[in-house]
């Protein structure tokens, strides 16, 4: 019954990760590095992964997150804490492709097996034409005082000016 109950357990948590690794908003993993070494299971690592922005064209994020190891982390149940580091730059000519709201969700990504998320939002400081992009964890109960911020000054490229981030914000 044990092993039925593990195997039970092991397949939905397969499944599970095979749903979100075809996801179209998936971030680019850059590199792993080992931080603890684990003797019989994978180790814990600090992950730096990119993502462009879906509604920025020109605009790019790289952030590291913790990935724990040990058992719980090979099973994929671990609840990771809440420590990201985050920057954002400009990569090309930016282009905005529809409006936006201040702090407008631009990634999700679940960080416990059910109640932790990691999340970066974007804005606008509209008197700097300079986006913000904050990124933090919420847990569904306590939340995270957690979190990191990054700006891009929205700057010409080639001979393209840049857009106002500020018309671009719904009031």
């Amino acid at each position: 019954m044990r092993f039925l109950t593990a195997a039970t357990l092991t397949l939905l948590l397969s499944l599970q990760g095979a749903g979100a690794a075809l996801s179209a908003d998936e971030p680019d993993l850059i590199f792993k590095k080992s931080t603890v070494w684990k003797f019989l299971t994978p180790d814990h690592k600090l992950a730096t992964y990119a993502i462009d922005d879906p509604l920025v064209e020109g605009v790019s994020c790289h952030f590291t997150v913790p990935e724990k190891g040990g058992v719980s982390g090979w099973l994929g149940v671990a609840e990771e804490v809440s420590d990201v580091s985050l920057a954002c730059r400009q990569v090309g000519p930016v282009i905005i492709k529809e409006k936006f709201e201040q702090g407008e969700e631009m990634f999700r990504q679940r960080r416990s097996f059910m109640f932790k998320k990691m999340q970066i939002v974007r804005g606008c400081d509209a008197k700097r034409n300079v986006l913000v992009y904050l990124v933090y964890s919420d847990k569904l109960i306590e939340g995270s005082p957690k979190n990191s911020t990054s700006t891009v000054p929205l700057m010409p490229w080639g001979d393209q000016l840049p857009p106002r981030c500020g018309d671009f914000v719904e009031e």
